[in-house]
């Protein structure tokens, strides 16, 4: 790459320029938790949330190295920043048996491993499954299932625990927990339309599913705070589409909030204080009661499912933390309508308390060289040096 272009990514980045910027060197921990708490950095930090596993292929024709086939591969070679977590359990445990219960040559319908039966597609490529049965039909079904779901079961916690804990307590990369997902997780094993209609034919149902949830990851998280001073904690629900959520914002304030303000407190408690909820689709509806709850930080803010960003900031002020909220589509458009939704960003990123990124996997049909694109000058606009920028093996592999 040219000199000259190298120094443009520098003199264009928005945030370089009005973000307080130190030029202190500092760790990737450092950096994360000052970004998060509006404090000046030497950069902001730079992260991915994934691929579509159809685009490997794609890449490989389109100069990819074809040894490169995980996310985790893919994300070194654009010199992504790194964190950590230390692992917990806050789901089922056993597990149900992943079986393929017949096939056919396009397709196969399976059991996974919660329990529930659809139809895949057999060549993998990425999709929703069509579901065809779910294992939680009534309460004499959740009285079964619930054993499955008992916090005292042996393995919540890795058997190397203590090792762990003390290899993290020394790492320089920030570290999370997984407080795993109160109503999303009871969706997946009740159904979209089950649930939504369950709330109202048996809310004692749904709401011991809710307690049971959020029993089972206080529980479970418990030891692990007092092993590990975690910068974040992180989980999720998926329980909203493109027209607003699953259940209504009363609903979720009297069932779900209420749980979610007992997880917060808990890591609050132990000093986590950046506290992020995955959710897909339409959230604005509830982003005030997720705040008013302790949870601070949305992921992965999708946007062309409406919800925007920018606009969340200008709702709800420096009181919300936002990770992810660029559109997926700009990248499948081009470098114009890439360049055009990081301008869009950078004032709310300059603003601090944003690390931005696609606000979900990449889908497939984006070009490489448009996705390395985005990788530049996204970094130019975190405040990366241009030798920052180049030090990866994209640059090398993908630059002429």
């Amino acid at each position: 790459m040219e000199q000259a272009e190298l120094k443009r990514f520098a003199q264009e980045s928005v945030v370089g320029q009005g973000k307080a910027i130190t030029n202190a060197k500092m760790t990737p921990k450092e950096r994360w938790q000052r970004v998060f708490h509006y404090q000046a950095v030497d950069r902001i930090p730079c992260y991915e949330f994934g691929y579509w596993a159809e685009l490997y292929a794609e890449w490989h024709e389109q100069g990819l190295p074809r040894e490169i086939t995980t996310e985790a591969q893919l994300d070194a070679f654009f010199g992504y920043d790194r964190r950590t977590g230390f692992p917990v359990n806050v789901d089922l445990s056993p597990r149900f048996e992943y079986k393929v219960l017949q096939e056919d040559e396009h397709h196969m319908v399976v059991q996974d491993t919660n329990g529930s039966i659809g139809e895949v597609n057999k060549d993998g490529s990425s999709s929703i499954p069509h579901f065809l049965s779910f294992p939680v039909k009534n309460r004499d079904d959740w009285a079964r299932f619930k054993e499955r779901l008992n916090p005292d079961t042996p393995g919540r916690l890795p058997a190397d625990a203590l090792e762990r804990a003390a290899r993290l307590r020394e790492s320089n990369l920030p570290v999370g927990i997984n407080i795993g997902s109160l109503f999303g997780r009871p969706r997946d094993w009740m159904g979209f339309e089950t649930i939504a209609m369950m709330v109202y034919d048996d809310p004692w149902l749904v709401e011991d599913m809710v307690e049971t949830m959020c029993n089972l990851i206080i529980e479970t998280i418990k030891p692990a705070l007092r092993l590990v001073q975690f910068d974040c904690a992180g989980g999720w629900e998926d329980m909203a589409f493109n027209n607003g959520p699953i259940i209504s914002p009363k609903m979720f304030r009297d069932l779900v909030a209420p749980r979610c303000k007992r997880i917060a407190d808990l890591l609050r408690q132990h000093g986590v204080d950046v506290i992020w909820t995955d959710c897909d689709g339409n959230i604005t509806q509830l982003v005030p009661h997720w705040l008013e709850a302790g949870y601070n930080c949305l992921f992965p803010i999708e946007v062309r499912a409406g919800t925007d960003p920018v606009a969340l900031r200008q709702r709800h002020g420096r009181d919300l933390l936002l990770l992810g909220g660029f559109d997926k589509m700009a990248l499948l458009a081009g470098r114009e309508a890439i360049l055009a939704e990081l301008k869009r960003l950078e004032p709310t990123v300059a603003e601090g308390g944003f690390i931005p990124h696609v606000d979900h996997r990449t889908p497939a049909g984006v070009k490489l060289a448009d996705y390395w694109y985005y990788v530049r000058e996204k970094k130019a606009m975190l405040g990366w040096t241009p030798e920052e920028i180049m030090d990866c093996e994209a640059a090398r592999c993908l630059t002429s």
